[in-house]
């Protein structure tokens, strides 16, 4: 569905070994670890494909055809930009230079993340500049706003456990509405204890 008003952004790794969840695949190994982010991509899926909004995929390395992402559902783009920032930056930029009026940005590795939490990201931009979802690592999985607020995407040290602070402190004049924390995926102890990822943990531990 094209919804000229609502844009999901989904970043995405391409699937390949070696490539995605580097952390993971230090205690579980590059087969294990793109079969797990594999996993964790058809969840994204199931949770967005029905959203009534836009929705685009952004790629890191290349737009694949024939893949998860059905075409008819979900735009593929490629990611634009030398750190994370600065391809957050530009996928929100273009978003709303096409008249989006709420963009929401999620990453594909949230198994926590729901159709509702979505849902209610975009209502609650209806009445807050911005949305934020707190990760339990300190960064955060989903971040919404109705307009480009450059400052956001600079001077972080992305990937570490200051990025949800710092984020806030550049919102400090804005009207910031903060969903649940929620625990994203990245090392083994991440999943270790959760039961859908027990048939990829059971030759391991």
């Amino acid at each position: 569905m094209q919804d000229h008003e609502n844009l999901l952004l989904i970043f995405t790794r391409n699937p390949e070994p070696g490539k995605c969840k580097t952390r993971l695949a230090a205690s579980v190994g590059d087969e294990t670890a793109l079969a797990i982010y594999i996993f964790l991509l058809e969840h994204t899926v199931s949770v967005t494909k029905d959203l009534t909004v836009s929705k685009e995929v952004h790629y890191t390395e290349a737009v694949r055809e024939g893949d998860l992402w059905n075409p008819e559902i979900f735009q593929k783009k490629l990611q634009r930009g030398t750190d994370l920032g600065e391809r957050m930056a530009h996928a929100f930029d273009t978003g709303f230079k096409e008249g989006y009026k709420r963009i929401v940005i999620i990453g594909s590795d949230l198994f926590d993340l729901s159709k509702e939490d979505l849902e209610e990201a975009f209502k609650k931009l209806q009445t807050n500049n911005i949305v934020l979802g707190p990760a339990s690592d300190g960064g955060y999985y989903l971040l919404g706003m109705t307009h480009f607020v450059p400052a956001i995407f600079k001077n972080k040290t992305w990937g570490t456990d200051s990025v949800f602070n710092d984020t806030l402190a550049d919102l400090k004049n804005k009207n910031v509405y903060l969903l649940k924390t929620k625990n994203d995926v990245d090392v083994l102890e991440d999943i270790v204890n959760v039961p859908d990822f027990q048939p990829f943990l059971k030759n391991i531990l």
